[in-house]
């Protein structure tokens, strides 16, 4: 039986659509609306930003910061709006809530997902993917291709999936290996009599595939029918006119690597995570389902999870949604516990929630910071907190109206952008204004306005600390020409607009 995955895709999206669902993209799941917790809508669309220096992103709105940080750290955070902003791309904000670089994905049809700063061959880089996203009942099955980029946002490669399929977006690690590793949704013909399904069905196979990154040759597959059985998921058939489109029965949506180099994986519609051997693909163990190999203790238990990860002092964490098709539980959390090999448990460390106890039916991540403390991106719900170690919340914030994020990130990140600053000039009450900004530098810390008659004799007329995206600023007078300097906390020029002429 051959099947085209773009068909099934397209027709996957087509059917969500006409049913009312839509993943992703609609910002609804099949879980009932009575999920939603008082006081968790998403904030009224904010006005767009008007950014005179690049009106390319007027329609770029700033994060709003509910919870200032109390001691700032110098860190950004990494989101990808893609429901509800005319903009869709990866965006950087700083702990202010104010962009610091965003890069606009062209096609209308593509988003871009799961944003954030990784290292390859020693050096810094940032990764997202970018693709469309089909799919019924709210479960995003992507179909793409991983960007790499640099410190001057430059693109180093795209990391692409080998054979007929495409990448899936729910995850990319990059190891020191000069690999890389993620998902692949392949539509497979599959016996669902047993299940009864069609005996002509067709399963979604989830495919484990590591690649090198600088060849694009695959140097390890892993394919989870192979070890987990279909029977174990949670996820019910596709019914009535979705009933040919694939059965999702897995679900992947995280990989990630333990201390001794195994794989770790989460499979959402199972239910369950797993320690996968990293050469043999043998299911070291699992964790939750049906075939739970661990007595796991009431507090532990998890549902329709994502981005199952091993801690720096050996307990691991997931960010249990606890909703998706069904809804097991009121609120979505963080949840960190340990497991013990030898006595086949799992106990209960910690759990972080939102300070309003929302519901994050579809999406969402949670990482351990640097200092101890944690992050979490709340996907569906346009929302991010960082907790301290004790679980208090340190920083939260959120993205405008129905925009979602499927992960969200915290980290440092330095960058030097190619480009030059951008300028943007008006002339008010007898004066010139200057509005200047970089997109994506992060080393400016004040502007200089330099100005006169003729493009090559201009004297500097103005300073401003840097304040925001774009810094405005006035110029006393109304001079020929002016040029912004982005200077750095030295005082040197980093870099120079292009002399604008003021137009009265």
């Amino acid at each position: 039986m051959t099947i085209s995955r773009r068909t099934l895709i397209l027709g996957s999206a087509a059917a969500a659509v006409a049913a009312g669902g839509g993943g992703y993209l609609a910002g609804r799941s099949s879980a009932p609306a009575t999920t939603a917790q008082p006081g968790t809508s998403p904030a009224p669309a904010a006005p767009a930003a008007q950014y005179r220096s690049r009106p390319d992103l007027d329609a770029l709105p700033d994060v709003t910061i509910t919870t200032p940080a109390s001691k700032p750290s110098g860190e950004f955070v990494f989101l990808t709006p893609f429901a509800g902003s005319a903009l869709r791309g990866p965006l950087i904000v700083d702990e202010q809530g104010s962009p610091v670089w965003f890069r606009k994905v062209p096609d209308p049809a593509t988003v871009a997902i799961d944003f954030k700063p990784q290292t390859y061959r020693g050096k810094p880089v940032l990764t997202w993917w970018e693709g469309t996203i089909g799919g019924t009942g709210g479960q995003g099955v992507g179909q793409g291709e991983f960007v790499v980029a640099d410190q001057a946002y430059r693109e180093i490669t795209r990391i692409r999936a080998t054979g007929t399929e495409q990448a899936d977006q729910h995850d990319l690690v990059l190891t020191d290996r000069g690999t890389a590793l993620f998902w692949v949704y392949d539509p497979v013909a599959y016996d669902l009599t047993a299940l009864g399904g069609p005996a002509d069905g067709v399963l979604h196979d989830g495919v484990l595939q590591e690649v090198d990154v600088a060849t694009g040759r695959k140097v390890f597959e892993w394919r989870a029918r192979d070890h987990i059985g279909v029977a174990e998921s949670y996820a019910p058939l596709p019914q009535g006119d979705s009933s040919h489109l694939p059965y999702d029965y897995l679900h992947p949506n995280s990989v990630s690597l333990d201390a001794d180099g195994h794989l770790l994986l989460s499979a959402r519609h199972t239910w369950a995570v797993y320690k996968v051997h990293r050469r043999t693909g043998e299911v070291l163990w699992r964790i939750g389902g049906k075939k739970s190999g661990f007595q796991v203790d009431e507090r532990s238990a998890f549902s329709w999870q994502h981005d199952f990860q091993r801690r720096r002092d050996g307990s691991y964490s997931v960010f249990d949604n606890g909703a998706g098709i069904t809804v097991e539980k009121e609120y979505s959390r963080g949840l960190v516990f340990r497991v013990d090999e030898k006595a086949e448990a799992v106990t209960f460390v910690a759990e972080y929630v939102h300070p309003d106890r929302i519901s994050a039916p579809t999406q969402g991540n949670f990482r351990e910071l640097a200092d101890g403390g944690s992050f979490v991106g709340w996907g569906q719900q346009p929302h991010f907190t960082e907790h301290d170690a004790d679980g208090r919340v340190r920083l939260a914030g959120h993205l405008p109206g129905d925009n979602q994020s499927y992960r969200a990130y915290k980290a440092r990140w330095a960058a030097a952008a190619q480009d030059q600053p951008a300028l943007g000039l008006r002339v008010e009450g007898g004066n010139t204004i200057v509005s200047a900004s970089w997109n994506g530098h992060t080393g400016v810390r004040r502007w200089r306005a330099r100005a006169g008659g003729q493009p090559g004799r201009l004297a500097a007329s103005a300073e401003a600390d840097r304040a925001g995206f774009e810094t405005s600023f006035p110029v006393a007078g109304i001079p020929e020409y002016v040029v912004a300097e982005a200077l750095d906390e030295t005082g040197q020029v980093l870099g120079s607009s292009s002399a604008i002429p003021v137009r009265v």
